[in-house]
């Protein structure tokens, strides 16, 4: 299964549409939010089943604030972040995801990519496609795969 992670894309299309052109077939797209009126766009080109959070800038959307789900034999958490305070660290975070029996918790807010792998349970940032703000400012997504196995593997990708 091949699952395509991206985050504030604040109303640009332009990096997802040329994502969704490299990388090909996906089996499901994860926003962690901030889409700023783009949800309808995003579930119409994606081809896949698609979820999306609320994120602070998206005043007017009826999309939820959080949302759990099952993929494989993982239990994800997902959030835009800014509840918990991710600018400052994401301790709060896998606080609230360990209080969910979530394995992987997944969010967005910051404009930065991160993978951490380093805890029982494993955060995941893919940045921001439109207006990414780490070093070189390019913008950046994930790919989330989940082997023969059913393991999990992560992948963060440059657009």
């Amino acid at each position: 299964m091949r699952i395509l992670i991206i985050s504030d894309t604040h109303g640009s299309h332009r990096n997802l549409d040329k994502v969704l052109d490299r990388i090909g077939k996906i089996d499901m797209l994860l926003h962690m939010g901030d889409v700023e009126g783009g949800e309808y766009y995003i579930e119409q080109t994606a081809g896949c089943p698609v979820h999306i959070v609320s994120g602070n800038n998206d005043f007017f959307a009826d999309l939820p604030d959080e949302q759990e789900l099952r993929i494989g034999k993982y239990r994800i958490f997902m959030t835009h972040g800014h509840y918990y305070y991710v600018s400052m660290d994401t301790r709060r975070l896998k606080k609230e995801a360990r209080k969910r029996k979530a394995q992987i918790v997944m969010y967005g807010h910051t404009h930065r990519p991160d993978i951490d792998l380093e805890d029982d349970v494993i955060a995941i940032n893919p940045g921001s496609l439109s207006y990414p703000r780490q070093p070189g400012r390019q913008g950046t997504y994930i790919i989330m795969d989940i082997n023969e196995d059913g393991v999990a593997e992560f992948t963060l990708n440059y657009v």
